[in-house]
């Protein structure tokens, strides 16, 4: 009976966890950690009662409280029956309207009836089947084409002199927090969960804290930097004429500083108010707030922004300047609308301000499953299918063929030039009358 509660000890943990590494791939925060976390101190809780019972010296009648490796049985008094319901043990029984029971003897409790196996029913949890699975995939092809479209678009900003501007040093930072964003989820998957024996809701070194900080602090510095976009297009839209050197590093220091800033802060206060774990639960909200505060009021504000600038767009569109007619005015708006949802990062005012806990699924699907693909997006819209970013490279294309055509055209001019005047000095060679002399010399000593 002992050996059978322990193997199911052991799979119920090993169901738990198999569900909780698959919430979480993607994620800092896994709530399904909560459930081995309340596994473990329920059984201390057991052991402390227990405990407590022990050092009372008074004679206690009944059954003293119980721990059976799955749940905590509380005292009871000889011929009591205790039952327990399968929603009591565990989240991970499908069958939840089952029932447990033990009965308290004169000599101790007795064996559980029916068994849990028989009274309850495990859900089947296939990791490699599973719809978390699949979304590990989706979301690591889409940060690997992130990654590589944005180090692309970052290498045309910085190679091509005619690039350099406040405009596009601002793209090169907002690219570079999305390079960052992408680079901690594959840190953070790579330290957390490559090695599947490793237990990661309790795992707690100081590898698994710094993966968890450093991806915080790139989802910071994302947001932050999107805000910065939508600050300094705002500025473009609003004031006419305006330094834009002189708001270049404040906006440096919002994007960077802040997020440093905040981090600090972050670090600090889990270090010596909440140092368990790999630091990636929220049991402790206002240590969570210090991170989610700050995006959440940027995110309010870039909502704000963002409004402000399709007034400011239909505005110009309606301009007795602008013709054309209303169908085009509202095309040409929709595109521009369509342009700024990605770079403003409006996909994610839709779980901002609602609980971590509701509606998972799409808030896996809008965060990580679009988000992983917003930086491929930015770069293509901004960088790759900008007019004038097409038009200078396609120049430079046009020059770099035209460089190969000449220096080619020339190598084999040299070539001609030197294989014709080799051809001439031979047949100069073998028509020169000096050589005739010299050939009836040679012909009369052979004679003689």
């Amino acid at each position: 009976m002992l050996l059978s509660r322990c193997s199911l000890t052991l799979t119920l943990l090993t169901l738990w966890l198999h569900y909780s590494s698959w919430q979480t791939q993607g994620e800092a925060i896994h709530p399904a950690c909560a459930l081995v976390a309340q596994h473990m101190k329920a059984q201390e809780q057991c052991k402390y009662t227990q405990l407590n019972e022990s050092s009372n010296h008074t004679m206690i009648a009944g059954c003293r409280t119980d721990w059976d490796d799955i749940r905590c049985w509380d005292r009871a008094e000889v011929g009591q029956v205790v039952n327990v319901s399968c929603s009591n043990v565990s989240q991970l029984f499908a069958n939840n309207n089952g029932y447990i029971y033990r009965n308290c003897t004169k000599n101790g409790w007795s064996d559980i009836y029916p068994s849990y196996e028989d009274a309850c029913e495990f859900v089947e949890v296939d990791p490699e089947t599973t719809y978390y699975s699949t979304f590990k995939q989706v979301y690591t092809a889409g940060y690997a084409t992130s990654l590589i479209s944005l180090i692309s678009a970052i290498f045309v900003f910085t190679a091509l002199r005619k690039f350099h501007c406040t405009r596009n040093y601002i793209h090169i930072n907002l690219f570079s927090s999305f390079i960052l964003r992408a680079s901690a989820v594959f840190i953070k998957d790579g330290i957390l969960f490559t090695d599947e024996s490793l237990d990661h809701c309790l795992m707690s070194t100081a590898s698994c804290k710094a993966a968890v900080a450093f991806f915080q602090f790139s989802i910071l510095a994302n947001y932050f930097w999107l805000l910065v976009e939508g600050m300094y297009l705002q500025t473009l839209l609003a004031l006419t004429f305006v330094s834009q050197k002189k708001y270049f590093w404040w906006y440096i220091l919002i994007g960077w500083g802040l997020p440093t800033t905040i981090m600090t802060i972050w670090v600090l206060a889990r270090n010596f108010y909440d140092n368990s774990g790999c630091w990636d639960d929220t049991e402790a909200a206002f240590i969570w707030w210090i991170i989610k505060g700050p995006i959440t009021a940027s995110l309010l504000v870039n909502f704000i922004i963002f409004i402000n600038v399709i007034r400011i767009l239909v505005q110009k569109l309606k301009s007795p300047g602008i013709g054309g007619s209303d169908t085009s005015h509202f095309t040409r708006l929709a595109k521009s609308t369509l342009f700024l949802i990605p770079l403003f990062g409006m996909h994610y005012m839709v779980f901002a301000f609602l609980p971590e806990s509701t509606g998972e699924d799409a808030r896996l699907s809008i965060e990580l499953g679009l988000g992983s693909f917003q930086g491929f997006v930015v770069a293509l819209l901004y960088c790759f299918l900008n007019g004038e970013v097409q038009a200078e490279l396609k120049k430079r294309l046009w020059k770099w063929q035209m460089q190969g055509y000449l220096s080619y055209s020339k190598k084999r001019r040299t070539l001609f030039t030197e294989s014709s005047t080799v051809t001439q000095i031979s047949v100069l060679e073998k028509s020169s009358p000096m050589e005739q002399p010299s050939t009836e010399l040679q012909n009369s000593i052979s004679i003689v």
